[in-house]
């Protein structure tokens, strides 16, 4: 079907007509959960509360309301916990009972060195192996990492970034060798290089080439593997560092203006990509606040895509995004407090829209979390969803003057947070100038000087505090960072040296080049090439990433 991008887009037109022209289709094509949604009194719950207002209807431009017409009541959100620890083997065994416990997507996870591109065997490396995630030293590390899990029925997210087009290369090369056709495979690559700049330093590469690898994957996944997510535009990470919801709105669409930028000067078009940008929010503890963002950023992405870029399909418009609670929330002191905080956060972000989500586990502010805290976390999301009754409307706060005002005042917010990025030459010249770096550990200053003065109460830290016996923390097994080490060792004295070689010169020669990268990483994949052998060889080309000095 054909979009006049320079037409109006659709009326804010009356809920009347919304349901005739637009949700009925819908459910008509893909039949809602049940036939009829009421109270446990049972009062009807419509579909829909409230009008337009200025944000559309669910499913219509600008999507403030939702992007699909039957949101939760035709579908429930993706429930992914994050996962990955010690060895891809114990890691194995953790998504395989999350998937047995109902979960219906993979999160991974990756130690510091696996995001890095260094080897476990590395002396850089190894204090670091399996510690904050799983490590992955190439395909033979995937292979064991998924054993025995569906690829074809699954949707997998890939929490990567500075190795990204390695990581997405290991997952497509196991594929074709179980005989699944990579244009079926369902996930998303983080791929967010600019992120790392400003918030998580796991960078390894200056700006450019870094922006080059994460155009590379992006259009050669527009090609190879349609379904895939290519890049999840993190606001997240964001957040953690200490920013407030109006910057992790503004500078995760001024990283997000910049990817598209990238994407179209490489010569893609952006209804060729557009369509599979997904973004990756945080869910903090204001619970209005955070649910006015959701609804913010739809409003925000829509106009952007289609008034600043031209995009002419709907999808191209359709704020698709992943939430996970605020880790940088969770406290040590009476960890039983923040199984109250994770469900809060959830709770925002399901009344706020988001696809996909992970709820945090209770003790992942002292360690990894244990596999009775991670089920009590997904049972988390499974009790709202299905206990609740908040899936059962379409953007239950809409038309509350509280929220509607929220969302106006975020928007224009974020707007002025964006405006001050592109005045700075946008986000790469505002990172090189550490401008965004600043503004984010101001807010962290900011926050943490309230918490110690007392004005901001946070539960059991510095109010309603108590005498504790010091909690259990769950510890990996050490044994299995050794056999990491041995299975490393194991597939390099397997594999065919000429070939490793060969493909490894190919890599070097395409990152000289300015032909996609993709296709001879995967050659070297194929050979079993490590990561750390693949990014030394890149590193060689690209040189290496030293921020500026923030002050």
């Amino acid at each position: 079907m054909e979009h006049d991008v320079n037409a109006d887009p659709p009326p804010a037109s009356d809920p009347q007509e919304w349901l005739e022209n637009t949700w009925a289709p819908a459910r008509d094509q893909r039949p809602e959960r049940r036939e009829a949604f009421s109270t446990p009194s049972g009062l009807a719950r419509p579909p829909l509360y409230g009008g337009a207002a200025d944000g559309g209807l669910p499913g219509r431009y600008p999507f403030t309301r939702g992007i699909h017409p039957t949101m939760y009541r035709g579908r429930l959100w993706t429930m992914r916990q994050y996962a990955g620890f010690t060895s891809a083997r114990e890691t194995n065994r953790r998504f395989r009972m999350l998937l047995d416990g109902g979960q219906t997507g993979l999160s991974t996870a990756f130690d510091l060195p696996t995001q890095l591109g260094y080897d476990s065997d590395d002396p850089l490396a190894r204090d670091e192996v399996g510690r904050v995630g799983v490590p992955i030293n190439g395909l033979h590390d995937m292979e064991l990492l998924l054993e025995d899990i569906p690829l074809e029925r699954v949707s997998t997210s890939m929490t990567i970034n500075a190795t990204a087009v390695y990581l997405l290369a290991c997952y497509v090369v196991l594929a074709r060798r179980r005989g699944i056709d990579p244009r079926i495979l369902r996930g998303t690559v983080q791929n967010d290089i600019l992120k790392e700049y400003v918030a998580r330093g796991n960078y390894r590469f200056p700006t450019g080439p870094s922006m080059r690898l994460t155009t590379d994957l992006m259009a050669w996944c527009a090609e190879e593997v349609p379904a895939w997510n290519t890049i999840s535009i993190s606001g997240y990470h964001i957040r953690e560092a200490g920013a407030t919801a109006v910057q992790e709105l503004g500078f995760t669409f001024a990283h997000a203006r910049a990817y598209v930028r990238a994407a179209l000067a490489a010569g893609l078009a952006v209804d060729s990509f557009a369509g599979r940008l997904s973004f990756f929010f945080n869910a903090h503890n204001d619970l209005f606040e955070e649910v006015a963002k959701y609804r913010a950023a739809r409003r925000i992405w829509a106009r952007m895509m289609r008034e600043e870029f031209g995009a002419a399909e709907p999808a191209s418009w359709q704020l698709r995004f992943h939430t996970q609670t605020a880790g940088s929330m969770l406290t040590s002191q009476q960890p039983d407090n923040n199984v109250v905080r994770t469900t809060v956060q959830a709770l925002a972000a399901v009344l706020g829209g988001t696809q996909s989500l992970h709820t945090n586990s209770r003790d992942e502010a002292l360690s990894l979390p244990s596999e009775a805290s991670a089920r009590l976390a997904l049972r988390t999301q499974q009790v709202l969803a299905h206990e609740s009754g908040v899936a059962d409307v379409i953007d239950p706060l809409g038309g509350a003057p509280y929220v509607e005002a929220l969302t106006d005042e975020l928007e224009a917010a974020a707007g002025v947070v964006l405006d001050e990025v592109e005045r700075r030459g946008g986000a790469a010249g505002a990172i090189e100038a550490g401008h965004i770096q600043r503004e984010i550990h101001r807010s962290a200053m900011d926050w943490q000087r309230s918490a110690e003065a007392g004005e901001r109460v946070i539960v059991g830290v510095n109010d309603f505090q108590e005498e504790e016996e010091p909690p259990h923390i769950f510890r990996p097994d050490d044994v299995e960072r050794g056999r990491v080490l041995t299975d490393l060792a194991a597939a390099r004295e397997r594999r065919d040296p000429a070939a490793v070689e060969a493909a490894l010169g190919a890599v070097g020669r395409a990152a000289r080049g300015d032909e996609n990268i993709m296709p001879s990483v995967l050659t070297a994949v194929a050979a079993y090439a490590t990561v750390g052998e693949g990014f030394g060889t890149l590193s060689e080309v690209f040189g290496r990433y030293h921020p500026p000095e923030v002050i």
